[in-house]
């Protein structure tokens, strides 16, 4: 027992170490003076080209966020669908078993009340991602 809190103590320590010293293990400096005001920073010093110099994707933040949450409504569509496949087996399985087709019935409705929770996320963060869009100006994130 007192060895688990030495470890997380040990941890914690480590963590908060590493969080202040991150600067210094970056490397980062300070914004240059140019004209004796403000530092400016050029976006080459920002490595703001990098992305499209080394391959990476050029696609704005809202495009990005965008298509990660589709990808993961996706999969949780997927996941959905496989919980009513599964009662559906279960139920073909039960061999006229009441409380197998008891349980292969309460699948079945938990997947589709996964699967109409899963689509009304999608349609409202369509709708969200297109609203906000249009207010900003920008065009809508496909």
């Amino acid at each position: 027992m007192k060895i688990m809190n030495v470890a997380r103590m040990a941890l914690v320590g480590a963590s908060t170490t590493a969080l202040l010293l991150a600067p210094a293990i970056a490397g980062a400096q300070p914004a240059k003076n140019e004209g004796g005001g403000r530092g400016g920073v050029t976006a080459t010093e920002l490595g703001l080209y990098y992305g499209e110099a080394s391959g990476l994707g050029t696609q704005s933040l809202q495009a990005t966020i965008t298509s990660i949450i589709r990808v993961a409504l996706s999969l949780l569509g997927i996941v959905a669908l496989v919980i009513i496949l599964m009662g559906g087996f279960k139920w073909m399985t039960a061999a006229g078993s009441e409380e197998k087709v008891k349980e292969a019935k309460r699948l079945i409705f938990q997947g589709i009340i996964g699967m109409a929770i899963v689509l009304s996320a999608f349609a409202i963060t369509t709708f969200v991602v297109e609203s906000l869009s249009t207010a900003v100006g920008n065009a809508p994130a496909a």
